[in-house]
């Protein structure tokens, strides 16, 4: 394809990934209240439970539609991944072979699971990684915590682990198309268990230790069984090429002998 048609394919994929976004959007505002319940719970757990004087507060007459706006786009975005991410991978796949597709499609399986699962082990540690940053208040004063911040450290928290666990996925499509070897990953193991510590101490909001660890065990896991899958494939794309080797040297052995016979 020129490039031209290179940006058209990327425009309507980017233009279809938009609208499950948007519909997705529509159906989170029918989904506001109950979600926004949940997402504060924590806080009012800590009043009712650890007898803290915490609480959520809007500080604007139109901050509570703003907040409604941002976690029903939220919700669409987590509604709607299993659509952009497959647009996504879609606009990667003409350039691949029959075989490639094959493994686009197990990369969609395996990526929309892990980018939920990620977001739900956040959604877990969301009550602790409250409870420990506010172990920091002061005896005798009191948390009154603007919606506005918090939510955003709530969605930060999600997104953020649950766009951390496509990265190990991500590792396995670039190998999958060639580009990265699971040598060249192991060589370079300890810069990227570097970045994935770092990536996690970034992504914590807060930068509460818990939270950085409940983000990086897992992707160190990840990172483990990604490499493990990458020299799966190496060792097929090894087998492959040296039996088109062999084949090759066999056609051009019956071709030599040809015409002495």
């Amino acid at each position: 394809m020129a490039l031209k048609e290179h940006l058209k394919e990327f425009r309507n994929r980017l233009f279809k990934a938009a609208i499950a976004v948007v519909l997705g959007t529509v159906g989170g505002f029918f989904l506001y209240m109950p979600v926004f319940n949940e997402l504060t719970r924590p806080v009012r757990e800590l009043s009712e439970e650890q007898g803290r004087l915490a609480t959520i507060n809007f500080d604007g007459v139109a901050t509570s539609f703003d907040q409604m706006i941002q976690v029903s786009v939220f919700i669409g975005v987590l509604v709607s991944s299993p659509f952009w991410l497959y647009q996504l991978w879609a606009f990667i796949t003409p350039g691949l072979k029959t075989k490639e597709r094959r493994a686009a499609l197990g990369f969609l399986s395996a990526a929309v699971p892990l980018f939920l699962a990620g977001v739900y082990l956040a959604w877990l540690i969301l009550p602790n990684a409250v409870g420990v940053l506010t172990d920091f208040t002061p005896e005798g004063a009191a948390n009154v915590i603007t919606a506005s911040v918090y939510l955003a450290f709530v969605l930060r928290l999600l997104l953020a682990f649950g766009i951390a666990f496509l990265i190990p996925v991500v590792m396995v499509g670039l190998n999958l198309l060639g580009l990265l070897s699971g040598r060249t990953i192991v060589k370079y193991w300890r810069i990227t268990v570097f970045i994935i510590c770092l990536f996690a101490a970034m992504a914590a909001p807060g930068g509460d230790a818990l939270s950085m660890f409940y983000l990086a065990a897992p992707l160190l896991v990840l990172f483990a069984v990604a490499v493990g899958l990458c020299f799966i494939n190496d060792k097929r794309r090894a087998r492959r090429s040296a039996a088109r080797e062999a084949a090759v040297e066999a056609e051009a052995d019956k071709a030599s002998v040809l015409p002495d016979a």
